[in-house]
Formats: C-alpha cells, sequence, structure tokens
C-alpha cells in the first residue's frame, strides 16, 4: 500500500488529507499527516477572536475529529531525506524517529516574517496562530483594567495605546477589529474615555492593503481615521526597545500591545531541513501540477502547495508570477493536489492548477468591511455581510460552520463577550498562593559530648613511721 506523507495540517494540509479520504478507495493508500498542533487554524478568522467575536476553539478544526481514516502525529518534521524516502520526526518531548514514505506532501505554511528591529523580538507579538489572537484579546482588555485604576500619566497612556506593523490585509483587519474592541470597551469602563485611546498603524509603503484598489484603499483610511485609528505610511518602525515604538519620522509611541503583521516566510524549519530544491524566496519551487520541481522536470514522489511552495500563477496576475500566500490559493491548491495524487498512482496524469481571484474581502470591525471583486466595490455594512457570509461558508465542516454562526448569532443579541482570562496563561497561580506546603525541616543541633567523670588522684602514700623503741 502507498505511503503518503503530509507535512503541516494547515489548511493546504488538512483539505488534502480531508480530500484524499473522499477520492481514495478502501485499502488504496496509508495517509499520514505530522503537525506540532492537533487542529488546523482558520486563520481569516483571527482579527475576529482577538475582537472578542469568535470563541477562539471555534476558528480551529480537530485533525483527529473530521479525518477519520488519516493517521494523525503531533509532533514536528525536522529533517526531508527524499533521496531515501524518509523524513525525521521530533516529538513533544524531543524524542525523534525516521518515518518512510512513497508520497511526500509539503504543505508546512508560513510563519511571521520580522526584521532585526531591536526590541521588535521581545515586546512585539504577532498573528498567525489562535494563541497569539487571544492573547492579543486579554492584553487589550487587561490594560483596560489597570488603566482605570491609574490617574491620567504617561503609564496610563502607555497602556491605552496599540501599535499594529503592517498595513497588508492581516493588519488592516486586526486593526480595526481592536479600534472595534476598544470602542465597545469604553461603555463598561467609565474612567476611560475614547479620546483616552490610541490606535497607530505602521506601514512602510505609501499605501495599505495593496489586493484591493488604490480607490478603495483610501476610503479605507478614512474610514479608519472617523473612528480615531491613525495610520502612518511611508514609515517605518526603528526600534520598540521597552515598549517605546521609535518610528522613521522621528515620532515615539510608547505601548504595552504592539502587533507584527507585516509579511510571512515559507516554514523554515521544513524548508532548510529537506532535500527538495528553493527558490530564491525561500519557498519550494513547484509546478502548476504541484508537483515539486521545474516546467522541466518534477520530482518524483514530492508535492508541494499553500504558503510554503512557489506555484506558478497561470493567470498571470500572481506577484512574479507566483500565486501570493492567502487562503484561498492554499484550499484550492490542495483540494486539486488530493486528485493529482490519486490520478498518479492510478497511472494518470496530473492537471494544472488555475485559479483567477474573485476578489477580496475585509471585516473592520462590527458592522462595518470593505469587498473589491474587479470594478465593483463595497463598503461598510454591505460589505461585513459579504465577509461573514463568505468566510462563514468557506469554514471547513459544517459542525464548525454552525459553531461559528451560533456564536455570531449569539453576539447579536446580547453584546460582545468582554470575559478576560488572560490568567489562563498562569492558571495555577491561585493554587499555588494557598497551597499548604510541608514545613521545611528545622536544623538539628549538634549534641554537645558528655563530660567524663573526673578521676579522683591516688592518695598519696605516707611513709611509714619507725616504731619508737620501747624503753
Amino acid at each position: 500500500m502507498p505511503r503518503i506523507l503530509i507535512v503541516g495540517g494547515g489548511y493546504a494540509g488538512f483539505y488534502t488529507a480531508w480530500k484524499l479520504e473522499k477520492h481514495l478507495r478502501k485499502g488504496e493508500a496509508q495517509v499520514t499527516i505530522v503537525d506540532p498542533l492537533p487542529y488546523m487554524t482558520y486563520q481569516p478568522f483571527l482579527p475576529e477572536v482577538a475582537a472578542g467575536s469568535i470563541e477562539a476553539r471555534h476558528a480551529v478544526v480537530a485533525l483527529r475529529r473530521h479525518l477519520k481514516r488519516t493517521d494523525v502525529i503531533t509532533a514536528k518534521i525536522t529533517g526531508i531525506d527524499h533521496a531515501h524516502k524518509t523524513a525525521t520526526i521530533t516529538g513533544p518531548t524531543g524524542e525523534t524517529w525516521q518515518h518512510e514514505y512513497d508520497q511526500i506532501v509539503v504543505t508546512a505554511g508560513a510563519v511571521s516574517r520580522t526584521f532585526p528591529i531591536p526590541g521588535i523580538a521581545d515586546n512585539a507579538i504577532g498573528l498567525k496562530t489562535i494563541e497569539e489572537a487571544v492573547a492579543v484579546r486579554d492584553r487589550l482588555m487587561s490594560n483596560f483594567d489597570k488603566a482605570a485604576t491609574l490617574p491620567p500619566g504617561p503609564e496610563r497612556e502607555r497602556l491605552l495605546t496599540v501599535i499594529v506593523v503592517g498595513g497588508g490585509f492581516a493588519g488592516i483587519e486586526a486593526f480595526a477589529e481592536l479600534r472595534s474592541l476598544a470602542s465597545a470597551l469604553i461603555k463598561d469602563y467609565p474612567q476611560i474615555t475614547f479620546d483616552d485611546t490610541h490606535f497607530h498603524l505602521i506601514e512602510a509603503m505609501s499605501r495599505i492593503m495593496p489586493e484591493v484598489s488604490l480607490k478603495t484603499s483610501e476610503w479605507v483610511l478614512k474610514d479608519l481615521a472617523k473612528r480615531g485609528a491613525y495610520v502612518h505610511l511611508d514609515t517605518q518602525v526603528t526600534s520598540a526597545v521597552d515598549g517605546n515604538v521609535e518610528l522613521s519620522t522621528g515620532e515615539v509611541f510608547p505601548s504595552d500591545l504592539i502587533v507584527w503583521t507585516a509579511g510571512v516566510m515559507a516554514n523554515p524549519t521544513v524548508v532548510r531541513g529537506g532535500d527538495l530544491p528553493v527558490e530564491e524566496r525561500g519557498r519550494i519551487r513547484t509546478r502548476a501540477d504541484l508537483r515539486v520541481g521545474t516546467a522541466e522536470e518534477f520530482v518524483e514522489g514530492a508535492w508541494a502547495a499553500g504558503d510554503v511552495a512557489a506555484v506558478p500563477d497561470l493567470t498571470g496576475g500572481g506577484v512574479g508570477g507566483y500565486c501570493v500566500p492567502n487562503a484561498q490559493h492554499a484550499v484550492r491548491q490542495a483540494k486539486l493536489m488530493a486528485k493529482n495524487i490519486v490520478a498518479v498512482l492510478r497511472g494518470e496524469l496530473p492537471k494544472e492548477y488555475f485559479h483567477k481571484n474573485v476578489g477580496a474581502v475585509a471585516g473592520l470591525g462590527l458592522y462595518d468591511g470593505v469587498f473589491q471583486s474587479g470594478n465593483l466595490a463595497l463598503k461598510g455594512f454591505v460589505a461585513w455581510v459579504a465577509h461573514r457570509g463568505y468566510h462563514g461558508l468557506a469554514m471547513p465542516s459544517w459542525e464548525r460552520k454552525w459553531r461559528v454562526i451560533w456564536g455570531w448569532w449569539n453576539n447579536f443579541w446580547l453584546g460582545r463577550d468582554i470575559v478576560n482570562l488572560s490568567t489562563v496563561q498562569n492558571p495555577r497561580y491561585v493554587f499555588e498562593e494557598f497551597a499548604a506546603r510541608p514545613r521545611p525541616p528545622q536544623p538539628v543541633e549538634a549534641a554537645k559530648p558528655e563530660a567524663a567523670p573526673e578521676k579522683k588522684a591516688p592518695a598519696a602514700k605516707k611513709p611509714a613511721q619507725k616504731a619508737s623503741a620501747s624503753a
């Protein structure tokens, strides 16, 4: 039985395994998926998770629940030796072992791409995982709790200042959703006014959201400005030491919440740890039929898709001739790749990937959004409905669709949930504070040696007296 190894359980990996289960006959192949997390994260929902509009667990899909005929291994792939068709797997506790395969599917996704700016690695947080989205939400609400107890001053202003770096779709959505959350929190904090909160987005380019038209992006800038959120274009972050965000313009904004969304890069652990061909931007070189290789030749038994792969965009609309790293391409590539793998196993020819981008949609907070498809642009409430409708249907499995939609429905009537669970990151703090502990052993004093009884000196013998001669 052919052994198919899928590296990564994100969009592309999950959908590949899901569709392989549908297309493969029983016993036709053995499928294994390896990922350090036991779930797939639906990343377009991360901004709404950060804003408290979606429950965190509803934005992920459990691999074991929905992949019934796939062997799920919760571990990392730390090496690929395709010449011998073996992969090195490293488990959660550090143990390693070799896994043999016949077909390998590399869908390890991407990670946040940062630059060596002082302070960013120590003070910023990304927005690529569900854990990061929850941490961002809890940090903002914790800062409101702290600021409400402080008098006006530098520390209070630092707590109520949010910095987002990166003006792409992910950055703008996160920025707008956090601004929306902060505006909603103010009514529950009478000590804090709208003018006390400060939101700044830093973008190095001269515009935001390159996926939409310039006119639409300018409308987004005006909309954000009306809501008290400021965008700094043609500006770079030069330092973030101790949370003091210094800009290339000379401005300095002290902040306790810095969100980094300025780009992604292919997962370096997988790319650098293998012998598959890599192109200049650090992605696995992939053909239009999703086999690893070039147009002239392919690597037998190797496939790639999603953010980790450089897939040619046959529509001609891709940056540099390649598909842009987004969920729209990852899902569609995965569906085709599953069909292509089955076709090759059955001696048939694979098909090439061709998908013309139908548009882009973004949520900008509750009841506000933007949609662009060709020359058609929708803004405001209608675009927000389109955003939720599209992503609600795109969420894999009806089980997850219903959880997300039901949460939206409840929030519509009950309002946004503002419960702050930041202490869940240190769940034992109360138990540790009051837990009884054994008393430390008391030091034992060294016993004094008993004094030996004094011996009496022997009495000195008296010299014998000579008996006097009796007369």
